[in-house]
Order: structure tokens, then sequence, then C-alpha cells
């Protein structure tokens, strides 16, 4: 492989995650020199110092060995897309992005980071749905056997002023889940970077 076409893999990646060479070469523990000499192309690092760039750069040493990667904007913008599936069921708003960037992480240009900064944001925002439902559920138990009990309120009617008021948020969620994903499809759209926060870093 041509050190040009590996410089620029390098380059690309490490401006997706946000760093700069000082951080890359900080996270890596190689030198900022060494880091300077793979992006201009002067040298392709091999051993120890591949796999410490791989593993920072969150990538197999076969995206960097593959010469045929491609790019594809419409699999990038049908990937972020994917992620509407958590309308029918939170866990699949996880699992069908996550299918497509296994099958095309090292295949098309900018599907390993785009689907990185995806999966964490869905992750993240299926564990602030299930420990709002949680929270919600706690709330929804101790009111009415308190308000209840002190006022002899009618439990249907309390169901009715409690769901009311504490289901806002679980709308706002969905909402902001939605907004996230149409904002990134347009971003790819105009062949800029995605950007999903917050994010738990899971992967």
């Amino acid at each position: 492989m041509k050190n040009q076409s590996f410089a620029f893999k390098v380059k690309e990646l490490r401006e997706l995650i946000g760093f700069t060479q000082e951080q890359l070469s900080e996270e890596s523990k190689l030198s900022l020199r060494t880091i300077q000499r793979i992006e201009s192309g002067e040298s392709i690092p091999k051993g120890d110092t591949l796999i410490k760039l791989t593993k920072t750069l969150g990538v197999t040493t076969e995206y960097f060995l593959n010469s045929n990667v491609y790019e594809d904007k419409g699999y990038l913008m049908l990937l972020n897309l994917s992620a509407l599936c958590f309308i029918i069921h939170p866990i699949l708003g996880i699992i069908v992005p996550l299918v497509m960037w296994i099958i095309k992480r090292e295949k098309i240009k900018y599907v390993e980071a785009t689907g990185k900064k995806l999966i964490n944001f869905q992750v993240t925002w299926t564990l602030t749905l299930y420990l709002m439902l949680i929270i919600f559920q706690l709330i929804v138990s101790g009111l009415k056997g308190n308000i209840g009990y002190l006022f002899y309120i009618n439990i249907s009617h309390l169901d009715t002023i409690i769901l009311g008021h504490l289901t806002s948020p679980f709308y706002l969620l969905y909402l902001f889940n939605i907004f996230m994903i149409s904002m990134n499809f347009r971003r790819n759209y105009n062949g800029l970077e995605a950007k999903y926060v917050p994010a738990i870093p899971f992967l």
C-alpha cells in the first residue's frame, strides 16, 4: 500500500475523532515526530507502532491494509436513518445500526467513525430511557400510595393526573433522538462528520 494512502487514512480518522496530532501522540504513546512522519507519508508504521495506532484510532489493521475502501454517502445516510428503528423498540435502535456498521466498517469511508458515534449515542439514550422508566414507576407507585391514602383520591383519576405530568420527559427524549438522527443525516448529506451527543464511549 502506498504511503500517502496510509497517511490519508490516519489523518482522516484522527480528525473524525477530534484529536490533534499532539493528542493522538499522547493517547497512542507514540512520539509526536512519529505521528507527523506517518501523516506526511514519510513512513508506514509496523509491528507495535501499528498496533498502538490502530487501538487508539479504534480500527483494525485490516482497515489500513485494505485498499478497497470507497466513499458511499448514501450508505452513511442510511446508517443514520437505521437508528429510527428505536421507535419500534429501543433495542432495535442499537442492533440495526450495529449490524450495518460491522458489515461495512472497513469498506466504506467514514462508516467506522460515524457508526461508533451513532451506536454510542443510542446505547446512552436507551440506558437513559430505561432509567427514567424505573424512576417513573417508583414515583407513580409512591404517589398512588401516599396521595390516594391521605386525600382519599380515586386511584383511577389519580392515574390520569400523574401520567399527564410525568410522561412529558419521555416524549421529549424521543423527539431529541429523532432530532439527532435527522441532524446527522443532513450533516452526512452535506459531507460533514456526524456529531452525536451526549454519548458514553462504549466503543
